[in-house]
């Protein structure tokens, strides 16, 4: 199996040396894994960070197999799946976090959001996270908070000297100081997905629509719309998009738009700097939606 240059060079750009050796021995880890499990893989799905293809079992039944360098995010992954039980997300049929390997639930269809127009897709997006989120778990050990995601803007400001490099200084001050603002009204925390976008909800036969790929992250509902805003963007009005999701999600969790609004800004600086940091991805397009976002936000 040839796997892409382009997930390759991320790989090695992300976990470096660790990266490397992971894909020197890639071929022998799917050999193993079609042993211990008894099914063949099959084309992977479109690689990012880690490699996913679907595979099929003796019997003929099939499933999802996630292999990737062993980290934090996969351990905090099978966490998640394991919390949400199935409701509103996939399940995790086995999960070796400590050997990078997850054996999943195959969501079949499986179409993304990114197939459905766009008031129905917010409506869909809104109800999946409705159903995930419950009070986190007694046992956080395996999941992050939002406040260690922010701290990615304090390593932004060390990488350049207490300044802020290419993102701009004005924005990034911003970012804090309305981050800061959420700090001092906290609202009660549940366990999030923490990526729950487009191309993470698919059409399920078991449920209409399923989530994938959560990072299980621990922080207050108004931020699981993020990652969502930076999706499927409409360039010929951006603002009334963003506007109108807000107010849907807002309505589906009983929760506040403006607040929304308001971590929806701070993500897109977060992730301006992540892009950065891991030098994949395009961080003006995150500090475009910044502008747009802050153009909408309630003075």
């Amino acid at each position: 199996m040839r796997l892409p240059d382009t997930f390759m060079n991320t790989v090695r750009s992300v976990h470096g040396e660790k990266g490397e050796a992971w894909l020197q021995a890639f071929p022998d880890l799917i050999r193993r894994c079609e042993a211990r499990w008894s099914f063949r893989v099959g084309e992977p799905y479109s690689l990012s960070f880690n490699f996913a293809a679907p595979v099929r079992f003796a019997d003929g039944s099939e499933a999802v197999l996630k292999l990737g360098v062993p980290n934090k995010e996969l351990t905090s992954e099978a966490g998640a799946l394991r919390h949400f039980g199935g409701i509103g997300a996939i399940r995790a049929i086995e999960a070796l976090p400590e050997e990078g390997i997850l054996l999943l639930e195959k969501a079949d269809p499986g179409h993304s959001l990114h197939s459905v127009p766009e008031e129905e897709a917010v409506r869909i997006a809104a109800a999946v996270m409705a159903k995930l989120h419950r009070p986190a778990p007694a046992d956080r050990a395996p999941f992050p908070t939002v406040e260690i995601w922010f701290r990615g803007l304090e390593r932004l400001r060390s990488r350049f000297g207490g300044g802020t490099g290419p993102i701009p200084e004005e924005l990034v001050a911003k970012a804090e100081e309305r981050l800061a603002e959420l700090r001092r009204t906290p609202r009660p925390h549940v366990l999030l997905h923490g990526d729950l976008h487009h191309g993470n909800i698919l059409s399920a036969r078991r449920e209409p629509w399923l989530a994938i790929d959560p990072k299980g992250i621990v922080g207050e509902a108004e931020y699981e719309p993020c990652s969502y805003f930076m999706n499927e963007i409409d360039s010929k009005d951006p603002q009334g998009q963003a506007r109108r999701r807000a107010l849907t999600f807002a309505d589906a969790m009983g929760r506040d738009p403006d607040r929304i609004l308001r971590w929806a800004y701070c993500h897109a600086m977060l992730s301006a700097w992540w892009c950065i940091e891991d030098g994949v991805g395009q961080a003006d397009r995150q500090v475009g939606l910044a502008l747009h976002l802050d153009a909408i936000i309630q003075t």
